[in-house]
């Protein structure tokens, strides 16, 4: 799509929407979404595009997502708008958070509050819906235990479409009985679900905002997994996260387990290169 015809859908979403037009500019997005910045009148709004036969119900979810990290309170999120789709596009409209500067305590407060939304539970593992992790769709099938939903709703989706693939990934019974074996019986949790260094923001205030979810209530020890494989973040905010909400023991150790959902999906979006590690974890773990 050429940039007047953007312009065009933009002013298109904006009339939906009883929204004024000022201007509007791009803003960096991913490999899925194309994003703008909407300026109308002293308000700013962030809309993201994509095709919408390629990503079905894509914004919907996320906006679901946004609405359920945004309910309890206890951390930033930009608040979703509306949904839509004006001929071959899907669009999401929500909030825009002007940046700024961490303040001197930012990762003790990231730490707080990321404890404090994991405290928020369910009587089941999973959600009412399936949604998506980057161009992926993520399965959320409800359980009772931890285990169960970890390796019937991430992992084997994920190693399944590895295999038809073409990578052969050899995993064995005895791999899916040590995971059950390994990962810790507890409650479930309120994850954003694909927390790496891209996906928060240093709000104006200067405090942690969360964008992009792939939410579920899951093993909290999902997010940390995610936070830990592609670094990003201060280790002082584990030790707060510890102090506010404390891990079982071997926390670290299980690590590379949570690991492996994520780099099974890079896996399955980018390829070969993420082979190698795939297996390593899965050896490991065998």
């Amino acid at each position: 799509m050429n940039a007047n015809n953007r312009g065009q859908l933009i002013k298109l979403i904006a009339e939906e929407n009883k929204l004024s037009f000022s201007s509007c500019r791009e803003l960096s997005g991913g490999d899925i979404n194309e994003v703008f910045l909407l300026i109308s009148g002293t308000e700013k709004f962030v809309i993201k595009l994509n095709q919408a036969n390629r990503f079905p119900g894509m914004f919907e979810a996320e906006k679901l997502g946004l609405e359920y990290l945004a309910k309890p309170g206890v951390i930033d999120i930009p608040k979703p708008i509306t949904t839509g789709r004006i001929n071959s596009m899907a669009y999401l409209l929500l909030e825009y958070r002007e940046t700024g500067s961490k303040t001197r305590d930012f990762w003790d407060v990231f730490g707080r509050q990321l404890a404090e939304l994991h405290q928020v539970s369910s009587g089941s593992f999973g959600l009412e819906q399936d949604n998506y992790i980057g161009s992926l769709q993520q399965h959320n099938r409800k359980e009772s235990k931890a285990a169960d939903f970890y390796i019937n709703s991430r992992l084997i989706p994920q190693i399944e479409m590895a295999e038809e693939k073409g990578f052969d990934l050899q995993v064995s019974d005895n791999f899916y009985k040590n995971c059950r074996d390994i990962i810790p019986d507890e409650v479930p949790a309120l994850i954003h679900g694909d927390l790496w260094n891209g996906n928060y923001l240093v709000n104006s205030e200067g405090n942690p905002c969360l964008i992009d979810p792939a939410v579920a209530y899951a093993p909290r020890e999902m997010d940390l997994g995610m936070m830990k494989l592609f670094g990003g973040f201060d280790e002082n905010l584990f030790e707060v996260y510890h102090e506010n909400f404390p891990l079982q023991g071997g926390w670290k150790e299980r690590l590379p387990i949570w690991q492996l959902y994520y780099l099974l999906v890079h896996l399955n979006i980018f390829g070969a290169g993420y082979r190698s590690q795939v297996n390593s974890i899965i050896r490991q773990f065998s």
